[in-house]
C-alpha cells in the first residue's frame, strides 16, 4: 500500500478537486483506493457520495486508532454504483479542526500512520486530502505518507505558499521520516488565455525547474460539476471531462513511476521506529523533537569535520 498526500498551504487552489481527480483515475484503473479526508470542510467525503450521520470518523481515529475504530470510520463511496471496484473514504468531520494543533506531540503526529497499518492489506493506494495549513493535521498526514503533491495555482500568493510547503516538508523529512518525498508541484486552475497565469507558470518553472509536474490542470467547470454531484470525473459525460480525466491518468502514471513496485509496510505499534519515538513522548512536541534532531545532526557534522581534520593532522 502506498500513501499520497495532496497538500497546499493556501486555501482555494482546488486541492480537494485534485485529490478526487486522482482517486477517480485510480478507481478507473482498478486500484483499491482509500481517500482519507483530513480537511475539516469534508469536501472529499461529500464528493465521494458519503453523506449522512456516521458513528465513527477520522476525528475518532486520530484520538484512538484502534482496529475497530479505524474500520468503522471507513465507508464505501457511491462511485461503485457506476462500476464495480474498491473506492472507500475515511469519513471527514468538522471535529478535526479541534485536533489541528500548531504544536502537536509526537504521540499525536503518529496516530494516522498507526491507523493505516490496520488496513494496509486492503488497499493499493491511499490518498490523503489535507487542510490548507501546516499545523498538526497536515503534518500527521505527511508522517504517514510516501509522497506529497503540492497543489498551487498560477498566482503570486500561491507561489509563496508552495515555497513554504516545500520547506516544511523538507524539515519533516530530515527530522522524522526519511521515507517521505515531495513528488512535485502541480499547477491547477490554469487559464490558457491568461497573461498573469502564463507569467506565474513561467515564474514557478524558473524557480523549481523539474519539480513542477509536466501536467497542468486547466480550469474546467466539469470538475466542480462532477464533484458537486458526487461523481468521478472519469464517469462524467462530455469531451471536456474526457480531456481532464486523461490529465489525471497521466499524473497517476507519474505517481506510480515515482513509487515504483516496492510496497512499504506501515509501522506497527511495536515497531522499532515507533518504540524509538516513544522514548520522547514525555510531553515533547514535534517542533521540539525536530529541533533536537537538527541540533544532533549539526553536532554530528561538526564531529565529522573535526575527525577529518585530526586525520589530516
Amino acid at each position: 500500500m502506498h500513501v499520497l498526500s495532496v497538500s497546499s498551504l493556501k486555501g482555494g487552489v482546488g486541492k480537494t478537486t485534485v485529490a478526487l481527480g486522482l482517486a477517480s483515475a485510480a478507481f478507473s484503473q482498478g486500484l483499491r483506493t482509500l481517500v482519507v479526508d483530513l480537511d475539516p470542510q469534508c469536501d472529499a467525503t461529500t464528493g465521494l457520495g458519503a453523506i449522512g450521520e456516521f458513528g465513527e470518523t477520522v476525528a475518532d481515529v486520530l484520538q484512538n486508532p484502534r482496529h475497530s475504530v479505524v474500520h468503522r470510520s471507513i465507508v464505501s463511496s457511491t462511485w461503485t454504483k457506476l462500476h464495480p471496484g474498491v473506492i472507500d473514504v475515511m469519513v471527514g468531520s468538522p471535529k478535526t479542526q479541534t485536533l489541528d494543533s500548531p504544536s502537536p506531540t509526537i504521540q499525536e503526529i503518529w496516530r494516522l500512520e498507526i491507523a493505516l497499518a490496520k488496513v494496509e492489506r486492503e488497499y493499493d493506494l491511499v490518498i490523503i486530502d489535507t487542510p490548507p495549513s501546516v499545523n498538526g493535521l497536515t503534518r500527521t498526514a505527511w508522517v504517514a505518507s510516501d509522497r506529497v503533491i503540492i497543489v498551487t495555482e498560477p498566482s503570486l500568493f500561491s507561489v509563496v505558499a508552495a515555497d513554504r510547503t516545500t520547506h516544511a516538508l523538507e524539515e519533516l523529512r530530515k527530522g522524522l521520516t526519511p521515507r517521505l518525498e515531495t513528488l512535485g508541484i502541480l499547477i491547477n486552475r490554469f487559464r490558457p488565455q491568461s497573461s498573469e497565469g502564463d507569467f506565474r507558470v513561467t515564474e514557478l518553472r524558473e524557480k523549481y525547474g523539474n519539480r513542477i509536474l509536466p501536467q497542468v490542470i486547466e480550469e474546467r467547470t466539469v470538475l466542480q460539476q462532477a464533484q458537486g454531484a458526487g461523481r468521478p470525473i472519469h464517469g462524467w459525460p462530455g469531451e471536456s471531462a474526457t480531456e481532464i480525466s486523461q490529465t489525471f491518468d497521466r499524473i497517476l502514471e507519474f505517481i506510480q513511476k515515482s513509487l515504483g513496485q516496492k510496497t512499504p509496510s506501515r509501522v506497527g505499534r511495536n515497531s522499532r521506529k515507533v518504540m524509538r519515538l516513544n522514548r520522547v513522548l514525555r510531553g515533547q512536541t514535534l517542533d521540539e523533537v525536530l529541533k533536537d534532531e537538527a541540533a544532533e545532526a549539526a553536532e554530528t557534522a561538526v564531529q565529522n569535520i573535526l575527525g577529518l581534520n585530526q586525520e589530516k593532522n
